[in-house]
């Protein structure tokens, strides 16, 4: 396992997110400000970022192609990259293709806090067309107002579902559904073990599978309809734990893209050499393979 990409602004590229639209494959990424010469105190250099951007033909190297710029009406590439000063916080982003448009559903927090509790988050809903240009459509509605991490996908009853980590329940995984991508209903917990967060949604060998980031490797949640889900092995398993990585790194926040047959897992790490202090991170990939019903790396 190698790195594979490394963000040339502020060295610190983390819950990324790939799709593949023809043959040209897209990251996004929270572009988090790990080498900015004054960040701001305490976890400042955590918020104040905007979602990197980079390109690729096969998926392994991979060429920065900018951030996505606040504009009147949405968000825009912008290949100079961040401006030095940010007035907002953008996380996590999921991107999904609906049949006609892409769609983009983002944390976004106002401001840039030094702390982590008493500041709102919301995930909002962008559109587009080339993913590029985004139009802003609105904030969801969903069960509070610390809301990050959405994953979302058609499940085989044909609504579309959103999960999300919810802050004010314990950092468990919240559910809403959907018949048209504009209206949601709230369905209550996914997943309500131990606190975790990122889940990344996606169908393989005939299971639905979640995978979540528990901050000591990722869990790893089954279900045959995309509703219900039990946890694979133990409470304590996992996968990408310490010592599955170089370096004896554990693997963070990542997302699932299918190329062909193959199921790839993008996430990031700290890379090899980095101390603790360190806020540097880097993007790695496994793939993933199902046998007897059980989830694994390969």
């Amino acid at each position: 396992m190698r790195e594979l990409y490394r963000d040339p602004v502020y060295d610190g590229a983390t819950d990324p997110l790939v799709v593949i639209a023809g043959r040209e494959w897209w990251m996004f990424y929270t572009q988090r400000r790990a080498t900015h010469p004054d960040p701001g105190p305490a976890v400042a250099w955590v918020h104040g970022s905007r979602i990197g951007v980079a390109r690729s033909a096969d998926g392994t190297e991979w060429t920065y192609a900018g951030t996505l710029e606040p504009t009147r009406d949405g968000l825009q590439l912008a290949p100079e990259g961040p401006p030095v000063v940010v007035d907002r916080t953008h996380w996590a982003p999921e991107v999904i293709h609906d049949g006609q448009s892409w769609r983009m559903y983002l944390t976004e927090i106002d401001g840039i806090p030094d702390r982590w509790p008493g500041f709102p988050r919301t995930i909002v809903e962008y559109v587009s067309d080339d993913l590029a240009s985004w139009r802003r459509v609105g904030p969801l509605a969903l069960s509070s107002d610390r809301v990050i991490d959405a994953a979302v996908a058609r499940t085989g009853d044909g609504l579309w579902r959103l999960w999300y980590k919810d802050e004010a329940a314990d950092s468990a995984t919240m559910t809403a559904s959907s018949t048209d991508l504009a209206e949601w209903t709230r369905d209550g917990v996914a997943i309500g073990v131990r606190p975790h967060e990122g889940p990344s949604v996606f169908a393989l060998a005939g299971w639905w599978w979640m995978i979540v980031d528990e901050w000591r490797g990722m869990g790893v949640f089954r279900s045959t309809d995309g509703v219900g889900w039990a946890r694979q092995g133990g409470v304590d398993a996992v996968i990408l734990g310490p010592g599955d990585l170089p370096g004896g790194d554990i693997g963070n926040h990542g997302a699932a893209v299918r190329d062909g047959e193959d199921v790839w897992f993008y996430f990031f790490a700290r890379p090899r050499g980095t101390s603790d202090e360190e806020r540097r991170s880097a993007i790695y990939r496994v793939g993933l393979r199902v046998d007897d019903g059980v989830l694994s790396t390969r």
